[in-house]
This record gives structure tokens, C-alpha cells and sequence, in this order.
């Protein structure tokens, strides 16, 4: 069985081919030092050399290899892939073992798992000197990386020239911290989450949706509308209700039974303005975008139900009252539905909704798909 220990670097400026070999990759160690002594690669290479000496002391077939990217994040990661692939091609190796010096090569790990079985992934961690003056160098490199001094060193001084600031308008320092604290949990999600690049992106999208005519775009601002009336209109169902007498369950309850129809109609407001542009598209509509309509109407009608059940359990609603209906010959009595009665209403119409959903789908699918191309 023949092991490849392989580093892997996703910066760049190591090599910009495959390096493979003991000899050759010892030389490369020697130029990387000489041309920068402080770098951790460095170490990396010396890692690999390390892990195939001791598992050719074991008695086992091994090639150490270098495969190094550079560029972009997409280029350079195609760079490893296309380095592995070569380096797999000509030594044909059963398995791998990865030695890497960050969390940015770390990174390519799974690349190299969908070539090749990796039996170890061996992380470098360098050992500084704990004086003032390595403490010092460690600074002087992070305060020249412009990121890490925008993602740090920006909020930390924000927030140290607004506490003096709050705390004069406020005078509490416990109010001060305690907006501070909130301020910099906000930002962490805000970077923590990815809303910084979706934020970043969003202008673009709707430059694009604008010239493209996408009619999801009018169908989107519906739908926040219609999603903002329903929060309001649920809070002021809340509003008319005790909440100390009727317990938070029955409250919350309150606020779903007046906002879901409103939240179901931005619902379908959105996905019909995106049902629409797929089908003015060429590419097709799915089965699952079809039915996204019904599905939507579905589920709003089972949770108004059991919130409606809820309700009138608690003595917060009263029975639904059914009018007169008359139909040519047919004519209905009113009556008035309670309980489970109701219930069993709401969620047959939801299964009778969601049945419909299911054969206009397989319908427009079968209608949609050439007679050629269809299963037997």
C-alpha cells in the first residue's frame, strides 16, 4: 500500500507545479527559508518531510508531494485540484496523508477527500518565544494585515469612543455596557452571519432584477408589505387581549390566528412572482416550485386551525359562525362550528388544498416533459 504525504498551500508562491519527492521538496524547503525565514510554510514542508520519513521507517511505500494555489479563492483551490489529479494520475496512491500550517489550507482538505482516502490530516502549529519582543513581531504582522485591522480593531475603537459618549447622555453605567455589549453582538452576527456580503451583493441584484424584468421582484415588495401588515395586525390583536389573565401560550396563539393569513398571503405573493418568471423563463418550472403555491396555502390553513382550536379552548374565541348558503334548490341552515369541528375543517382543507396542489403539478409536469422523454 502506497501513502502520499502531501502539504498543501492555498496562498500561493510556493511552487506553481506539483512538487513531488523527497529531494525536490527538500530543496524547496531551502528556497522558501531562505526567501522568507518567518514563514510558517516553511515549517509545513519540514512537517511533511518529517511524516514520510517516519512512515518509510515503518516499512511503507511513500511519496511526499507540495501542492500549492494561488490567485482567488476559486482559482487557487482549482490549482490544488489540478495538481492532485496529476500527481494522482502518475503515482496512483491508495492513500494520503495532509499536512497543513492554517485554517485557510485547512480549508482544501475536502478537496483532496474527493480524489483520495486521507487516513490523517496533520495540523503545523509553530512555537513562539513569550518575550516582549516575539509578543511584539506578533503584533507588528497583525496590525499590518488590513483586514484582521478592519474586522477588529475598527469595532473595538467604536465602541471605546461611544461608551464615554453613552454614558454622559445616559448616566448609568450599567445602561451604557449594556448597550455596548448589544452593539458589538449585533455586529458579530452581522459578520458572523454573512449579512455584510449578502448586504454588499443586494444592490447588484436589484440592479439585474430591474433591466431583467423579473416580476418577482414586485411580487417580493408585496409580499414584505403584506408580511408587515400581518405583524401589525397581530400585535394588535395582542393589544385587545389580557395577557395576565390569558397566559402568553393563548396570547401568542392570538397573534398567529390574526397574522398567519396575512404572513400566507406574502407567502403566496412571493412564490407566485417567482412561479411566474420561471415560466417566462426557458429553462423550465420544477414540480417543487409548482406546488409551493399550494403548500403555502395548506400550511396556513392547519396553523390557523389549531391556533383557532387553541383559542376557543381557552375561552379567548367563540364557535365559528356559519351563515345561511343557498345554492339553486339547496339551502343551508345557519350553524356554528366549534372545537373540533372546526379543526377537522381547517385541516381538511388544508389536505384537499394540498391534494390539488399535488395533481395540477403532476399535470403542468407531464404536459411540460416531450412525449419522447417520458418513462413507460
Amino acid at each position: 500500500m502506497s501513502t502520499l504525504v502531501v502539504c498543501v498551500d492555498r496562498d500561493g508562491g510556493l511552487a506553481n507545479e506539483p512538487v513531488v519527492g523527497w529531494e525536490a521538496v527538500r530543496a524547496l524547503v531551502t528556497d522558501a527559508g531562505i526567501d522568507d525565514p518567518g514563514d510558517s510554510r516553511v515549517n509545513s514542508l519540514l512537517e511533511a518531510l518529517k511524516v514520510a520519513r517516519d512512515l518509510r521507517d515503518d516499512n511503507e511505500e511513500v511519496e511526499v508531494a507540495v501542492v500549492s494555489g494561488g490567485g482567488d479563492a476559486v482559482r487557487a483551490d482549482r490549482a490544488v485540484a489540478r495538481g492532485l489529479d496529476v500527481i494522482i494520475e502518475r503515482y496512483d496512491p491508495d492513500s494520503a496523508v495532509v499536512v497543513v500550517a492554517s485554517a485557510e489550507a485547512e480549508r482544501l482538505v475536502p478537496i483532496v477527500e474527493s480524489r483520495l482516502r486521507v487516513d490523517a490530516v496533520d495540523r503545523v502549529i509553530v512555537r513562539q518565544s513569550h518575550d516582549i519582543e516575539s509578543t511584539y513581531y506578533v503584533l507588528k504582522q497583525f496590525l499590518a494585515d488590513e483586514q484582521l485591522r478592519s474586522t477588529v480593531l475598527v469595532p473595538l475603537g467604536a465602541t471605546l469612543l461611544a461608551f464615554p459618549v453613552l454614558l454622559f447622555l445616559v448616566d448609568s453605567a450599567v445602561v451604557a455596557v449594556a448597550v455596548m455589549v448589544a452593539a458589538l453582538g449585533v455586529f458579530l452576527l452581522y459578520k458572523g452571519l454573512g449579512v455584510d456580503e449578502v448586504a454588499a451583493a443586494l444592490p447588484g441584484l436589484l440592479r439585474d432584477a430591474f433591466y431583467s424584468g423579473q416580476v418577482s421582484l414586485v411580487t417580493y415588495v408585496v409580499g414584505a408589505g403584506l408580511a408587515a401588515v400581518g405583524l401589525f395586525v397581530g400585535a394588535v390583536a395582542i393589544s385587545s387581549v389580557d395577557v395576565a389573565a390569558v397566559g402568553p401560550f393563548l396570547a401568542a396563539m392570538q397573534f398567529v390566528f390574526a397574522a398567519v393569513p396575512w404572513l400566507a398571503a406574502a407567502a403566496l405573493a412571493a412564490s407566485a412572482g417567482r412561479l411566474v418568471d420561471e415560466l417566462l423563463g426557458d429553462g423550465g418550472v420544477g414540480s417543487a416550485l409548482l406546488n409551493l403555491p399550494f403548500g403555502v396555502v395548506a400550511v396556513g390553513l392547519v396553523v390557523r386551525g389549531f391556533a383557532a382550536y387553541f383559542l376557543e379552548r381557552g375561552d379567548v374565541v367563540g364557535p365559528a359562525q356559519v351563515p345561511a348558503l343557498s345554492a339553486g334548490p339547496v339551502s343551508v341552515a345557519p350553524f356554528a362550528l366549534g372545537g373540533l369541528e372546526r379543526l377537522a375543517a381547517f385541516v381538511f382543507a388544508s389536505i384537499a388544498v394540498s391534494v390539488a396542489g399535488v395533481i395540477v403539478t403532476s399535470y403542468l409536469t407531464d404536459r411540460s416533459v416531450p412525449p419522447e422523454f417520458q418513462s413507460p
